[in-house]
């Protein structure tokens, strides 16, 4: 089942169904408007959305239109709890053979989530704008002290995810970050079939920075940990609400980078000053065997607003 959230000048939009091949949607009146009440009572809901999403694929719904994801806020544009699961900085290279990579948790903004076709506005492109892309999964009730293995049956929904950062003031305001970014689309993991084991997906990242590619790499490879690890860390002193969103960033590995600052660490000739520039754009989409995005894409352009 695929979800999607169209804006329609309330804070948290009008929840839509939309069709496997991201063709046409249905809006879920008369079973939920918003995402967030989906996730709270899923059990009741979510067999109800599906069958509209069934009838939907067959063409058995007189009110379908065709789906415009430049229509589309956040699926979740306000989210109790946004965290976002990386590697540290100081942690050693990252190596097959080793223990599980270590993990660093971060708590992001959640009260205004970015749609996938929103800009990126900044006060100032002397902040070094860089991008964290990665995917996320969207949660129900998950309670605390649940291990790994167990965390995964939470997980409602996935979605492609960015993180914005401000590298220039990451050391001494790292808890200002912007709010982060949601793709257009949000899947129920029985969509991906086998590519979804074990908290890990089988599909090609993909991001590209004003038409030039950066990096495609396997997510399965990618993402350092399944989404078992960092929901057990999260749940480890405290139950987990129904509506969190717990993201995990792609790491580079050269000739892949998955950031900007990653890419200018490699370079011969490091370009000075900021990393990302008004204008530039970035677009992020996740692709099956087929070749196929189904999450959709963001794509986004980074606005310098100066007040």
């Amino acid at each position: 089942m695929k979800l999607a959230t169209y804006k329609d000048g309330s804070r948290d939009g009008q929840l839509v169904v939309v069709s496997r091949d991201g063709a046409r949607a249905h809006f879920a009146t008369g079973i939920a408007t918003r995402l967030q009440q989906v996730l709270d009572d899923w059990n009741y809901m979510a067999p109800q959305l599906h069958q509209l999403y069934e009838a939907l694929n067959r063409g058995q719904v007189r009110h379908a239109f065709d789906f415009d994801a430049r229509l589309c806020a956040a699926p979740l544009p306000r989210a109790f709890q946004v965290a976002w699961a990386t590697r540290p900085a100081d942690a050693p290279p990252a190596d097959e053979a080793d223990a599980p990579a270590p993990l660093r948790l971060e708590q992001l903004c959640g009260d205004a989530l970015l749609g996938a076709r929103d800009a990126a506005s900044f006060a100032s492109d002397g902040w070094d704008i860089d991008f964290e892309p990665g995917l996320a999964a969207l949660t129900g009730d998950i309670a605390a002290g649940t291990p790994g293995p167990q965390a995964l049956e939470g997980v409602r929904l996935v979605a492609l995810m960015g993180r914005w950062r401000l590298r220039a003031l990451d050391a001494r305001d790292a808890g200002f970050q912007p709010a982060p970014v949601l793709g257009p689309l949000v899947a129920t993991p029985d969509e991906f079939n086998e590519a979804w084991t074990g908290g890990r997906l089988r599909a090609d990242l993909a991001l590209a920075w004003n038409q030039r590619r950066l990096a495609r790499r396997d997510a399965s490879a990618a993402l350092p940990w399944d989404f078992g690890a960092p929901l057990a860390r999260l749940a480890h002193t405290r139950a987990l609400q129904a509506g969190s969103i717990v993201g995990i960033a792609a790491q580079s590995a050269a000739p892949e980078f998955f950031t900007l600052q990653a890419l200018r660490a490699q370079e011969a000739a490091r370009e000075e000053g900021s990393l990302l520039r008004h204008g530039d754009r970035l677009r992020l989409e996740l692709l099956d065997a087929r070749g196929l995005a189904p999450l959709g894409n963001i794509e986004q352009a980074v606005m310098i607003e100066r007040g």
